[in-house]
């Protein structure tokens, strides 16, 4: 019995590990948009366009870490790579990282419920 209730134990963690790594790359990239929003270097240099950033990815974030909504905390998160995946190839950089965290994103997503992405 106490066996049992280890292994369930076990694999919860090992079920939410992705999606703590997930955050763990997204809330400091948000924190860093909303403390300091006059950051340069960027396409869009604007205060107002990193805040609505930042807090976009915050939402973003903490919907994918609730169960009921981790599908549209997905959408969101994966919508918001896929523009800086965008903006990465337009200034040359190297966007093979921001494709995996991407990849990631979904991935941890669909460990912690498979069942969405099945149809019916």
């Amino acid at each position: 019995m106490a066996e049992k209730k280890a292994e369930k134990i076990l694999s919860r963690i090992l079920t939410l590990l992705p999606s703590l790594a997930i955050t763990l790359f997204y809330v400091p990239n948000a924190l860093d948009k909303l403390l300091d929003p006059n950051q340069t270097g960027k396409i869009v240099e604007s205060s107002a366009v990193m805040i609505t950033a930042g807090i976009f990815i915050l939402i973003a974030t903490t919907l994918f870490l609730y169960n009921k909504t981790i599908l549209i905390g997905t959408s969101m998160l994966v919508l918001y790579m896929i523009f800086i995946v965008l903006i990465h190839m337009y200034k040359g950089k190297p966007s093979e990282i921001v494709i995996l965290i991407l990849m990631a994103t979904i991935f941890a997503s669909y460990i912690r419920k498979p069942q969405i992405f099945h149809q019916k």
